[in-house]
């Protein structure tokens, strides 16, 4: 059976990701490449994929023109394919998310769905088509797979998760880092990346992304408490997120500590570092993600989930140390050799309203 392709006249990719593309020369590849890989609607597979995930991360810009990552969970099948071209999800942020009522009727929205386990992952970005009182349907506009590279595995278990009435801890909202999120970002193996920009030539080609990022703990260097460098490795080259930010500065990052439950999310403004001394000292690195903080809000143990760390992504021994994360590298060598949190049990809420 004959897969489908990109439905459209226009590029699959907009102005940011071409320029992106013709940096890295790739340009030319990467546009037959994308006209036959990024789709206009869900293969059977990636609607078989949503449905058996138990979280899902979400991407959107807010009225201030912030733009945000934040995750939605749920019971396995919260989101399901309605048809190749809708996806239902039926979770909500709760109140405290950076995306609470940003997600509505007509809103660009990218999403990712992850499974740790497996290492799998596909994207999907869209416009909600309708938002009612237990979720909402995303109408496709691309929808299309990424490898399984810098994925760390990981086990997850779901836990109880204390409702607002039961006195959940109120999130933090902070003009920069503090110590604790430093530590966490220090710490960190994984982080999701939010970008947007909407070219209204090429409305197709655009809008809202949320795309995974992976490295060896200590993979984003912090510079003082509002400051964050992120190397760019080696991937698939359609540079979704790296040409939303040449186009579009402001992004979202999410942190998840996932012994804790606690999310951390970041809106920066970012810049691309292509070349240079800087590049060069951070093994690995092709281009760095340079972002200036704006805002921080820290969310305890709101995820109704908990992650043990598996194995590293065996890709990451292609990469290097740099100076601060040689001790990190140690601690998740020692958590990947451990055991799951404790005090685990099945009965958990959804992230809903």
């Amino acid at each position: 059976m004959e897969l489908p392709t990109w439905p459209y006249e226009g590029s699959p990719f907009h102005r940011g990701e071409r320029l992106a593309q013709q940096r890295a020369g790739k340009r030319e590849q990467m546009e037959g490449v994308g006209r036959r890989v990024v789709r206009g609607e869900m293969l059977e597979q990636h609607r078989l994929f949503f449905a058996q995930l138990p979280f899902m991360l979400a991407g959107a810009r807010t009225d201030d023109g912030g733009v945000w990552a934040t995750m939605l969970a749920g019971t396995p099948g919260f989101a399901h394919a309605l048809d190749p071209l809708q996806l239902r999800i039926d979770a909500l942020p709760l109140p405290g998310d950076p995306l609470d009522g940003a997600l509505r009727d007509g809103a660009e929205l990218g999403l990712l769905g992850i499974e740790l386990p497996t290492r799998r992952r596909n994207r999907l970005n869209g416009v909600i088509a309708r938002r009612d009182a237990a979720g909402f349907t995303v109408q496709v506009r691309q929808s299309f797979g990424n490898c399984p590279r810098y994925i760390q595995q990981r086990e997850l278990l779901p836990v109880h998760v204390p409702s607002e009435d039961a006195g959940v801890a109120q999130p933090q909202v902070l003009d920069r880092l503090d110590h604790e999120a430093i530590a966490l970002v220090r710490r960190a193996d994984t982080l999701f990346i939010a970008s947007h920009h909407s070219d209204p030539e090429a409305p197709h080609s655009g809008g809202a992304d949320v795309s995974h990022r992976g490295g060896k703990p200590g993979f984003v260097r912090v510079d003082g408490d509002d400051t964050l460098v992120m190397p760019d490795f080696n991937g698939n080259a359609y540079f979704n997120t790296i040409g939303n930010l040449v186009a579009s500065p402001r992004a979202g990052l999410l942190f998840v500590d996932w012994e804790t439950g606690t999310l951390l999310h970041v809106a920066v403004r970012a810049e691309i570092v292509w070349e240079g001394p800087e590049v060069q000292a951070y093994a690995g690195a092709e281009r760095l993600v340079r972002m200036r903080v704006e805002q921080v809000i820290r969310r305890p143990g709101v995820l109704p989930l908990r992650g043990r760390l598996v194995s590293m992504s065996p890709v990451l021994a292609q990469t290097g140390e740099w100076p601060g994360n040689g001790s990190a590298n140690r601690a998740a060598n020692r958590a990947a050799n451990g055991s799951a949190p404790a005090a685990i049990t099945t009965d958990h809420p959804l992230i809903t309203r």
